[in-house]
């Protein structure tokens, strides 16, 4: 199982999917594209405590972070 957590202010949702399952992968890429379109960072977490930013949906990731865009004032 792969797994894309979502980060706001109210915690995290997890959404797991199954790599294999081509209507699963799909919708994890098109959740994919709705977040990164709606202003938040996607990461692949690579070790503990490391993250590396990435631009587009990669189907092999087993843990993608989604991080809300900071709003400053």
């Amino acid at each position: 199982m792969a797994t894309q957590i979502v980060m706001d202010q109210t915690g995290d949702t997890r959404h797991e999917f199954d790599p294999g399952n081509a209507e699963a992968l799909a919708r994890a890429e098109r959740r994919f594209r709705e977040l990164t379109g709606a202003g938040f960072t996607a990461a692949l977490r690579t070790g503990p405590g490391e993250v590396t930013r990435i631009r587009s949906f990669d189907p092999t990731a087993q843990e993608t972070l989604f991080y809300p865009r900071l709003v400053g004032g």
